[in-house]
């Protein structure tokens, strides 16, 4: 079931300055979907995951009397998102540098790299590309959150190198870096899953654990580039830009969302329909991107908390905003 619905955030910027509601509401569920999966693919395996996208959202629909041009809300919001990214590390005593830092974090039951070949379906060389994702390090996953919407038309390279606080030059320079160690990181997952499998490697594997890590890439990379039978696995290694292009956006999960208003007698869920997006499985999926409003599925969503943003606890007289009890006690 699809339902095609376009912004323009311009005019619902305008709009939302002046007090409306509605149109602030609009914006938080068409862009609600591109925040989510940026912040779910830099903090795969994080439980805080969809703090850290209300975070965001919040900061954005809060923030609106600052931002100078209302054409430019998309690339604004997505530099939000990455400094709550930047700030969530920074909370953890400092931004991870390596993959085992980052595992102390991570939680095997919040992976974004399961829920993306899941509910997108994906399979072959664009299943081993998101698998190969977990090898790499957190700041690389950041970039590649980015990097992956620009493959998949969501983002321009200008937005990417702007949330970056980059130049277009310099970002394109990170993203190469970060596209080598992706393509390293597919040779290990094909490495790791040959069959027969390579006996040389499982004596290199006979310590370790199973976790993705900096460490263990670089030795079954290391592997793969010196044995004689491995050594052809990155024969047939299609570009990943090409893989990523027009793929969806990983639909938003219903818990964030749960909170949202009951208008004129509907339940959220068709009040989010009337808004642009779009449902199946369960779902609120995906909201309009820069050329069309993805479906697809989501995880599953526990029971939401009380809303208590600012202290409120319900709908005001001066007009009831969902963005305004997103966040969660």
């Amino acid at each position: 079931m699809s339902h095609q619905h376009t912004v323009d955030p311009a005019a619902l910027v305008t709009a939302a300055r002046k007090g409306d509601a509605r149109a602030k509401d609009a914006l938080a569920s068409a862009y609600l979907p591109l925040v989510y999966n940026i912040v779910g693919r830099a903090l795969n395996g994080s439980p805080d995951v969809d703090d850290v996208v209300q975070d965001s959202m919040l900061r954005a629909l809060d923030g609106l009397g600052g931002l100078r041009a209302p054409e430019s809300f998309r690339s604004w919001l997505v530099a939000i998102a990455m400094n709550q990214i930047r700030t969530y590390w920074q909370s953890r005593n400092g931004a991870p540098g390596t993959l085992e830092e980052a595992g102390q974090v991570a939680d095997p039951g919040a992976d974004f790299v399961d829920l993306t070949m899941m509910r997108l379906q994906l399979s072959g060389q664009r299943q081993e590309t998101a698998r190969a994702t977990r090898w790499l390090e957190p700041e690389d996953r950041g970039l590649l959150s980015l990097w992956w919407l620009e493959c998949a038309g969501e983002l321009t390279r200008t937005e990417v190198a702007e949330a970056l606080e980059l130049s277009p030059q310099y970002a394109a320079v990170r993203v190469q870096r970060m596209k080598a160690q992706l393509e390293t990181s597919r040779v290990v997952v094909r490495a790791l899953d040959a069959q027969p499998p390579c006996e040389e490697l499982r004596g290199v594997l006979v310590a370790w654990d199973g976790r993705p890590s900096a460490l263990w890439r670089k030795r079954i990379a290391r592997h793969a580039r010196d044995c004689l039978r491995c050594a052809g696995l990155r024969s047939g290694l299609m570009p990943a830009e090409g893989l990523l292009a027009g793929l969806a956006l990983v639909a938003v999960p219903v818990s964030l969302l749960a909170l949202w208003p009951a208008q004129d007698g509907m339940t959220p869920v068709a009040a989010a329909y009337a808004l642009g997006a779009t449902a199946g499985d369960g779902a609120v999926p995906a909201g309009p991107g820069r050329h069309r409003s993805p479906a697809g599925g989501t995880r599953a969503g526990g029971e939401p908390r009380a809303p208590t943003r600012d202290g409120a606890g319900g709908p005001s007289g001066d007009g009831w905003s969902a963005a305004r009890y997103w966040r969660r006690a």
